[in-house]
Parts: structure tokens; C-alpha cells; sequence
């Protein structure tokens, strides 16, 4: 059974994303401390809140963080969490973040309802191991205004359309990203943090 941290900077959700952890299969530990971080078998950023706020919350560990990650350490970002491992975001003026995946975090059009509140489809644009046993067009569960742009079209492995199509999930070798939910996902996103659990194992 791996340990996974779910790294705490400050943000809501811990709570659940934990609970779901466990039910998928893994041990966890909700830790800022670089001890417990390197020490670990994987890896969770979880999101719910502003960016730059939590850019400045990680920097006392952002360093070993990305070391810990570019290592192969595997590595799930969730709504926030994900966009945290881009270059930069442009919430509130331009922002950088991790820089693990090179790209902009960019806002859905404000001719849009925002946030984007509710359940939507994923289009699987191609095969993850993340996305194992996941229907294409399975609805999942997103809270977000902001959505992940990598440089790098081939880091996309499914989209959403809310009038506008946006990268849903994200994959690079050991760093994996969901903009939605997988905790607030019902069956499904348990099937997807289940798949997390297993690739922590490998």
C-alpha cells in the first residue's frame, strides 16, 4: 500500500481528497514538512482557492518539490493543483508557478458563466494510464475559472467543452493533472484516483 502526501499549503479540500485516497487504496499523509515529503511514494496537490496565494504558501518547499517530481516521484495535480504546475498563471496579473509544465493558465471567456460549476464530459482524446476503465464522455465534477494551456499540445489527454473546449486532464511521463474533481466525481473519480493509487505501486 503506497503512502501518498497530500501536500497541505493553505488551501480547502484536504479533507475529502484524503477520505478518497484511502477508499482508492493508499495511506496518506497531509504534511508541508520536507521530511515527510521525501519519504513519501507519491505525490497530491490538491486545489481549491487562488493561485497566488498558494504559490507564495509552497515556497518554502516549491524547490524540493519540483526536485522530488523531475526525480519520477509520481505526481497527481487536482483543479489548482494542476494549474500550479505550469510556468505561470494570469489570475490576478501574471504568476508563476512550478514551471513543470510549460504553459499558461489562462481564464475561461467572461462571456461564460463563471466559475464553471457542475458536471461535464470528458473527451479522451488519447490513452492514460490515469484514465484506465474511464468511458470517453464520463461526466465528472469541475469548480474553476481558470483553465491549464500547455505549450505542448501533446500533454493533453482529455477535454471539456462548456461552450469553449479546454484541456480536462493533463500527462507528462510521472506528472499527471485533472481541472476537475476526481474526489467530488462519484464512482468515477474514485476509478481515477484508484489508477493514481496503482501507478504510486510501479
Amino acid at each position: 500500500m503506497p503512502t501518498i502526501s497530500i501536500v497541505d499549503y493553505g488551501v480547502g479540500n484536504l479533507r475529502s481528497v484524503k477520505k478518497a485516497l484511502e477508499s482508492a487504496g493508499a495511506k496518506t499523509v497531509v504534511t508541508c514538512d520536507q521530511k515527510d515529503l521525501r519519504n513519501l511514494d507519491a505525490i497530491v496537490l490538491p486545489g481549491v482557492g487562488a493561485f497566488g496565494e498558494a504559490m507564495k504558501n509552497l515556497l518554502p518547499i516549491a524547490e524540493l518539490l519540483k526536485q522530488l517530481i523531475k526525480d519520477g516521484t509520481p505526481t497527481l495535480g487536482i483543479c489548482l493543483g494542476l494549474q500550479l504546475l505550469f510556468t505561470k498563471s494570469l489570475e490576478g496579473g501574471k504568476r508563476r508557478g512550478l514551471d513543470l509544465i510549460k504553459g499558461d493558465v489562462v481564464k475561461l471567456p467572461d462571456t461564460l458563466k463563471l466559475p464553471h460549476i457542475g458536471w461535464n464530459s470528458l473527451e479522451i482524446a488519447r490513452d492514460c494510464p490515469l484514465l484506465e476503465d474511464i468511458p470517453d464522455l464520463s461526466y465528472v465534477y469541475f469548480v474553476h475559472s481558470y483553465v491549464p494551456s500547455p505549450a505542448n499540445r501533446g500533454d493533453g489527454v482529455a477535454y471539456t467543452k462548456y461552450s469553449v473546449k479546454f484541456l480536462s486532464v493533463i500527462a507528462r511521463r510521472n506528472i499527471f493533472g485533472t481541472q476537475f474533481h476526481p474526489e467530488k466525481s462519484s464512482k468515477l473519480g474514485l476509478t481515477i484516483l484508484e489508477n493514481f493509487v496503482s501507478l504510486s505501486k510501479r
